[in-house]
């Protein structure tokens, strides 16, 4: 909602009446505050049931599941390749820094090099394998809720029957409505309802084809149906493929609704906030399904790049989660 551009007056501006001095000015500084200490404690608790307790109802839905399971897939997959480019580093200028020192005391033989020659801090270097295999550990989780998140939308095809039937009604009714309207100034409302009608239909028959074979790819990866590994990269790759085409028309509808015909449409800051929020997820998702996609993949696209893409939807729609599942 926009912010109120009006000025309240101020309070406590002087009336313009002699401010009386007195005769002894207080210059003593005044004694700091303690910290309440005890009262953060005491609250602590209460703070942390009800963090636990709008987590637990965040995760009462299978999408705020999903939701939750996108954020730490893709987060701990940017954490991890971040984790492994910093070690690394460190590693190899360590391992510099002691080649230089062999190199030193193999060139000279006085006993003193060993006291004086500058040895690479063992700190560091145990920091950066420490933080290695952090990032090993983030890289399973990641892997894991991948995994999970796969799993949970092997069901999905069940929701799009619903979604398809629901098309179907909405169909037959404009088709009923359209043959009883005569009025001329209907028609351009009923050609936007052929045209979102349309639109609809696509990205149910995209979702259908990715769903279908993604189920079967994973299906057969885990002996379930019999695709031999060279079908289920090819599955694998056109429902990315028919994905990357969901997210086209999707930007491309949004696209039409912002700066099109409907653009007046979104006359709240509330809907022009939700605009924005379904626009940048899609957006992110864009070159991600264009990278898994191609088979060599985007170049310059590291898992880093890809941890940090896939992290900005979900951090969107866990920030919209968390706001929903706050108290009304």
């Amino acid at each position: 909602m926009a912010e109120s551009t009006s000025i309240d007056p101020v309070a406590d501006l002087p009336s313009g009446e002699p401010i009386p001095i007195p005769s002894t000015p207080d210059l003593s500084i005044p004694k700091p505050q303690p910290l309440p200490l005890r009262a953060l404690l005491l609250a602590t608790p209460s703070n942390l049931d009800a963090f636990l307790a709008r987590l637990n109802k965040c995760l009462s839905t299978p999408s705020g599941i999903d939701t939750v399971l996108l954020l730490v897939c893709y987060s701990s997959k940017f954490g991890a390749a971040l984790l492994a480019h910093l070690s690394k580093s460190i590693l190899q200028r360590s391992a510099r820094e002691w080649l230089a020192v062999l190199a030193s005391l193999a060139a000279k033989t006085n006993s003193t090099v060993i006291a004086t020659a500058e040895i690479p801090s063992t700190a560091k270097t145990a920091a950066a394998a420490a933080a290695l295999d952090l990032s090993k550990r983030l890289n399973a989780l990641s892997s894991l809720t991948s995994e999970a998140r796969t799993i949970s939308r092997l069901w999905a095809l069940l929701g799009m029957y619903f979604w398809g039937r629901g098309l179907v009604a909405k169909i037959l009714a404009s088709r009923r409505k359209t043959s009883t309207s005569e009025k001329a100034e209907e028609a351009p409302a009923a050609a936007g309802t052929k045209t979102d009608l349309l639109i609809s239909a696509t990205q149910l028959s995209l979702c259908v084809a990715l769903q279908a074979l993604e189920n079967g790819a994973f299906l057969s990866s885990k002996g379930v149906m019999s695709w031999s590994p060279a079908t289920q990269g090819w599955a694998y790759k056109w429902s990315v493929r028919f994905w990357a085409a969901y997210i086209g028309v999707e930007l491309g509808k949004l696209a039409a609704e912002r700066f099109g015909g409907q653009g007046q449409s979104l006359k709240t800051q509330a809907e022009q906030d939700a605009w924005r929020d379904k626009f940048a997820r899609n957006l992110a998702w864009a070159p991600l399904t264009i990278h898994w996609s191609l088979d060599g993949g985007l170049a310059g696209f590291n898992e880093g790049v890809v941890g940090l893409l896939g992290s900005i939807p979900g951090l969107i729609q866990m920030r919209e989660l968390w706001k929903a599942s706050g108290p009304a």
